[in-house]
């Protein structure tokens, strides 16, 4: 695959930068896109344009793309649901009662609750913010703890705690990328790697010391300070990424507030992801009825499609909603449809939002932004820093194009022959990948996580990655000293 040079890095960069700067997450990415394709088109720029207009049309080519757009809009009709139905309001009553019943800080003991429930969705990472951020928004926004913290939260254990519990795609698609590299025991390469992934271990541990010390940093403090003082846990001017008309939907009149109204359709979504796995990726594996079942089961996992999952689980969630609340009487067959439009329309933004992430990564697969910034690599590494600047170019990609999995194809393949070549420990390598994916990822505003955990915490996404930024900085420094050191040692 050929690349473009330096201008490779242009259009990503420039969208990243724009939008921070700007604010105007839509026409950067816009922006981002259209250049791109310029620059495919030999810096034709009514060529670019039409091939810009094509490429957005385009993005719904690829059935997993189309599906991932489908979950993210219907998504808010699950939101508006369990509003509506008193879900959100029981929830907040019973988490009060367990609070009441305890002494001490209450902000805190939220945020670890919030931390272990995502620590403990492990099977797909936009399950785990989504389940997170749409559960724990109603009584962060009660306690006065601001948005952010909250998107910050879900964000920081959503790609990491699925990569270090990799019984999920997450670990089935690694042990594939080995595999591809000649490397006959992938899983014991990728287990013994795991504790060499620094970044997701200090990622999560971090929010935990956040919370447990009520220490912030940067801009996060001010938001604190913001959401303690004036208990506005959204800035002045902050875009939250879902329509207020859903995330303000108030209960309706006359019936009671019951948690189970939420709960059940929440765990109904996050249980059908892993049997949505399973059921999809059963046909995909020969031979699969000469194995024992527990065996048959994993690699069915392994090689199930997430955005059918997770489309299949958003579905189910919300008949079985449908049918909770019909049985009590709640909503007649006309509210139901009416919530669905209107939780719908208010997530027509995000939907637009995953679109334009989608054009992007594709013009920078096109343009060979990875691959150039590999490259680049090659012509200044010694042995002993392998680790150290492969978590670094690693993370630049996965930064520039907001995705993890795409930048593990690239740097797998990369890092080990290089590891090989300069005898360097092939687990080091592939945890410094790794963790380097998942750090850049986390970080992009244009990753489809960062966006989802903004969405769900209806939180302005933009402030959630510069609240963000600073304590992933910090974890990934000490992350890129750790493999300096390892380097050293190895």
């Amino acid at each position: 695959m050929a690349h473009y040079g330096i201008w490779s890095l242009f259009p990503p960069l420039l969208a990243i930068i724009l939008a921070i700067k700007t604010r105007q997450v839509f026409i950067s990415l816009l922006f981002g896109i259209w250049i791109g394709w310029v620059i495919l088109n030999h810096w034709n720029f009514f060529s670019g344009t039409l091939a810009t207009i094509q490429a957005l049309v385009d993005v719904f080519k690829d059935p997993g793309n189309t599906r991932t757009i489908m979950f993210s809009s219907l998504v808010g009709a699950l939101i508006a649901f369990i509003q509506r139905s008193g879900g959100v309001d029981g929830f907040v009553q019973r988490v009060n009662k367990f609070l009441a019943n305890r002494s001490g800080n209450n902000r805190r003991m939220v945020q670890i609750i919030a931390w272990l429930t995502g620590a403990s969705i492990f099977v797909e990472s936009s399950i785990n913010a989504l389940t997170v951020g749409t559960t724990f928004r109603p009584i962060f926004d009660k306690l006065n703890i601001p948005r952010e913290k909250l998107a910050y939260i879900a964000d920081s254990i959503s790609a990491p705690t699925c990569i270090l519990i990799p019984l999920n795609a997450w670990g089935a698609y690694i042990m594939g990328l080995l595999l591809a590299q000649g490397l006959k025991d992938p899983l014991h390469i990728m287990i013994k790697a795991y504790p060499l992934n620094f970044y997701p271990i200090l990622a999560m541990a971090m929010v935990v010391l956040v919370i447990i010390l009520q220490k912030d940093i940067g801009p996060m403090r001010a938001a604190e300070r913001r959401a303690k003082e004036t208990g506005k846990v959204l800035a002045d001017g902050a875009r939250p990424m879902i329509s207020t008309e859903v995330i303000a939907l108030p209960k309706k009149e006359g019936i009671p507030a019951r948690s189970r109204n939420m709960l059940i359709p929440i765990a109904t979504m996050v249980v059908m992801m892993p049997v949505g796995l399973v059921y999809s990726g059963w046909q995909q594996v020969e031979h699969i009825g000469e194995l024992p079942l527990w065996e048959a089961v994993i690699k069915a996992l392994g090689n199930g499609s997430g955005s059918t999952a997770v489309l299949w689980a958003v579905l189910t969630a919300l008949s079985v909603a449908a049918l909770l609340y019909r049985a009590q009487g709640i909503f007649h067959l006309k509210e139901l449809m009416d919530l669905t439009f209107k939780g719908v329309g208010g997530l027509i933004p995000l939907a637009l939002l995953m679109m334009m992430a989608f054009a992007i990564g594709r013009v920078s697969r096109e343009l060979g932004t990875g691959l150039y910034a590999a490259e680049l690599s090659k012509q200044w590494l010694n042995p002993h820093f392998i680790p150290a600047v492969l978590f670094l170019i690693a993370s630049f990609i996965a930064f520039s194009t907001g995705t993890s999995w795409g930048t593990f194809a690239i740097m797998i393949a990369v890092g080990i022959p290089m590891a090989q070549a300069m005898h360097v420990s092939i687990p080091l390598t592939v945890g410094a990948v790794l963790g380097g994916g998942v750090f850049g990822d986390h970080c992009s505003p244009i990753s489809d996580t960062t966006i989802i955990a903004s969405m769900a915490s209806a939180s302005d996404h933009i402030d959630h990655v510069k609240t963000q930024l600073p304590y992933a900085l910090l974890a990934a420094g000490v992350s890129a000293l750790l493999y300096l050191i390892a380097g050293l040692l190895s």
